[in-house]
């Protein structure tokens, strides 16, 4: 579900999200010729945020732990690392770095942020803006 340069794809969010209300349905025990709605569903079991979310949550706190780590440790020199061969013709793929500045800007977090913790982490944690 994760691609191989690590950043959730938009079709695999989709089917990752489809995936998880089908457990919940199955663990409330509600059919979908039941006609009702996942946002009802999460409300009946108490849950506010999505898995999505959650790995995107994950993503951001690993980058905050990677970033205060040491540089010459292999995870931060990783994190800098480019592949010197060229691309492949047409757009470039979404890497990883792109999909975690993309989930810093909803969350209005600084690329400076990381450095105290408990900031960073209270930022990870906030809700994303909607427009």
């Amino acid at each position: 579900m994760v691609s191989k340069h690590g950043d959730l794809q938009q079709n695999n969010k989709r089917r990752v999200e489809a995936t998880e209300m089908d457990a919940l349905r199955r663990s409330s025990r509600i059919s979908r010729k039941e006609r009702i709605r996942n946002v009802t569903i999460r409300q009946q079991i108490g849950l506010e945020e999505t898995i999505v979310k959650e790995i995107e949550q994950n993503q951001l706190t690993w980058y905050g732990h990677v970033k205060r780590m040491a540089e010459g440790r292999l995870p931060r020199t990783a994190l800098k690392w480019m592949p010197k061969q060229k691309r492949a013709r047409g757009r470039p793929k979404r890497n990883w770095m792109e999909s975690i500045r993309k989930a810093m800007n909803e969350r209005n977090l600084n690329e400076s942020q990381w450095e105290d913790r408990k900031q960073w982490s209270l930022g990870v944690r906030q809700r994303r803006k909607t427009f």
